[in-house]
């Protein structure tokens, strides 16, 4: 029986950060990091089934999504303070060593954390982003690639500002879980590439589309957009990083990412390895770019396995 989730609230960098977490943690602490433009929900299934095989599963709002609060100075937040701040949840919650399982751009905050602090991390499993030492490229992409066009200043905030949050969410959920790179012709907007009659994805149901227009009404995605637009721009700083802890990425055959320029290589040809030394991945062949709510059993025997492989 897994108990029902509770809510914590922490204060760091004169900010407040929320927590979901759930379990008793006999076999120590799972800490889920969400990506764009998710919330903790985003690991329901994952934290109810790391918890029933007793761990105890923590999944913040990052701060300036859902239930955490906004910086008071947005422009100048960087990767060291969501780092800064995934320190401070361990330290409030008196774990001294923790699993990470991060998703999307949440997967660099993990990895970030790892390289700074491997003495405080067991093991890091992501999804759909492997390690990535510098900036990636996406030069040969057209220019109404999402990236490049949300790149361009004010350009996201003008396109989602189109519309309210409910049709926001389906769209990006319809949108994103396709395994095509999502491109705009000229003369249209990124937000207008998925129809909005389109039904959701079976996986996702409206119960789960409230729960996300609930927590995107308080945050609004001003400030999300702009740490989305961070994360793909840099990469770590360091020479030649290594990865010390064991890592699981788990790859989504159709997730869209699979196909940024070199990715598929990337991951297939062993290269990720000279960062990643202590790697195993493991392949979907059917999972989008949500592929931890698309098949939520398959991934989370996945995730379960690697922590009781690396306690």
């Amino acid at each position: 029986m897994v108990d029902k989730v509770g809510h914590s609230y922490l204060d760091a960098r004169n900010l407040s950060l929320h927590i979901a977490h759930v379990g008793k943690g006999e076999l120590g602490a799972v800490l889920f990091i969400h990506g764009f433009p998710e919330i903790w929900h985003s690991w329901r299934h994952q934290m109810n089934a790391v918890a029933k095989a007793g761990s105890k599963a923590i999944a913040p709002d990052l701060c300036g999504y859902g239930l955490s609060t906004q910086p008071s100075e947005p422009e100048k937040t960087t990767w060291e303070d969501l780092v800064v701040d995934l320190l401070a949840i361990l330290n409030f919650l008196s774990i001294s060593k923790v699993f990470i399982v991060a998703k999307d751009f949440g997967a660099r905050t993990a990895y970030d954390f790892a390289l700074q602090h491997p003495n405080r991390v067991h093991g890091v499993v992501t999804l759909g982003m492997p390690f990535v030492s510098q900036g990636m490229s996406y030069n040969t992409l057209p220019e109404g690639f999402y990236i490049l066009r949300w790149w361009e200043p004010g350009q996201a905030e003008a396109d989602f500002g189109r519309f309210d949050v409910k049709r926001l969410i389906r769209t990006i959920y319809i949108l994103f879980s396709r395994s095509e790179i999502p491109i705009a012709e000229e003369g249209q907007e990124i937000m207008d590439l998925a129809d909005p009659s389109t039904p959701l994805p079976q996986w996702f149901t409206e119960e789960d589309l409230n729960a996300y227009i609930a927590l995107y009404k308080k945050s609004g995605f001003q400030f999300p957009l702009q740490m989305l637009d961070r994360t793909l721009h840099g990469g770590t700083g360091i020479a030649d990083p290594k990865i010390e802890v064991p890592v699981l990425l788990i790859m989504g055959e159709k997730d869209y990412a699979f196909k940024f320029p070199g990715m598929e290589n990337y991951v297939r040809s062993g290269t990720l390895k000279h960062f990643v030394p202590d790697l195993e991945i493991n392949y979907i062949p059917e999972g989008s770019h949500f592929v931890q709510e698309q098949f939520p059993d398959q991934v989370n025997q996945l995730v379960i396995t690697f922590l009781k492989n690396h306690i």
